[in-house]
């Protein structure tokens, strides 16, 4: 596994941990002794490649599946997720890739669907100005709070799913691939918001394919491969190709290993004054 140092952060900031996480489906090990840990302020980018076990940990937070070993901790103390009302009671917030939005109804109703102001008759006047001082908060640029979603872009679409998850006021925003099918204009727009939500003083886990937008706003990645850990990077420190090499595992085909070998050797004779074997031109050759 490949790991290089992680940024100091203070212990007061550390928010959830996790230890030694495992899950199986039957004879199936999706995850395998999984550590991940997440500080407020911080954006700590979740990546791996198709069945690395991504959905499967973050389903484990929201509440959708419990684990079968390992811990979870919470601001110091053990605590255990066994439905989504628990992972919401403690103040962690999923935003799915498909955004779970009803196209037919207004900005508002879909902040707000299923915490509706008011006893007994709506308040839809107050559901309004909230909403417009959600959105304001983050900068999002939403024409009308009284449009359908049907008819936003998928950035603005992003947005609305984003300050939905903001209701409750969670200290945890879990983002499943915010950035996947958006233009150019629009991925900006979403990357402008998830560093909003650091300022704050949100944590923020970042789920992503595309490395460009890792790279862009997250302060740490945390690489998963076959279902167990496989690196742990500080942005500033890492290049493109380390991470790449993390999720695909280059590092432990075999005929990679065989070549850092001989490199090494190479380097250990040089450092001993021994001479190298250096092949002869052909016209050279006995």
């Amino acid at each position: 596994m490949t790991v290089l140092s992680t940024p100091e952060a203070p212990e007061s900031d550390l928010v959830l941990s996790l230890r030694g996480i495992d899950k199986n489906f039957g004879a199936v090990q999706a995850l395998t002794a999984i550590d991940l840990d997440i500080y407020s302020g911080e954006v700590v980018a979740l990546v791996g490649d198709n069945g690395a076990g991504k959905s499967t940990l973050i389903k484990i937070l929201a509440g959708v599946h419990p684990q079968d070993g390992g811990t979870i901790s919470h601001d110091g103390k053990t605590v255990t997720i066994n439905n989504p009302a628990d992972s919401n009671n403690l103040g962690i917030a999923t935003v799915h890739q498909d955004l779970a939005l009803c196209d037919n109804l207004d900005v508002v109703a879909n902040l707000y669907l299923g915490h509706e102001l008011g006893r007994g008759t709506i308040n839809e006047v107050e559901m309004e100005k909230r909403s417009w001082g959600l959105l304001r908060q983050l900068s999002a640029r939403i024409p009308s709070v009284r449009i359908p979603v049907a008819s936003l872009s998928g950035g603005q679409r992003q947005t609305v799913a984003i300050a939905r998850s903001l209701i409750g006021e969670p200290r945890i925003v879990i983002l499943d691939e915010p950035t996947a099918a958006l233009g150019v204009a629009q991925t900006a727009e979403v990357l402008n918001l998830i560093e909003r939500l650091r300022d704050r003083g949100l944590a923020v886990v970042l789920i992503s394919h595309n490395m460009a937008d890792v790279q862009a706003v997250a302060d740490r990645i945390v690489v998963l491969r076959l279902g167990r850990n496989n690196g742990e990077f500080r942005v500033a420190d890492v290049s493109y190709e380390d991470i790449i090499t993390a999720i695909t595992g280059a590092s432990d085909n075999a005929v990679t290993r065989r070549a850092q070998a001989r490199v090494d050797s190479a380097d250990a004779a040089a450092a001993a004054g021994a001479p190298t074997a250096t092949a002869l031109p052909k016209e050279e050759r006995p």
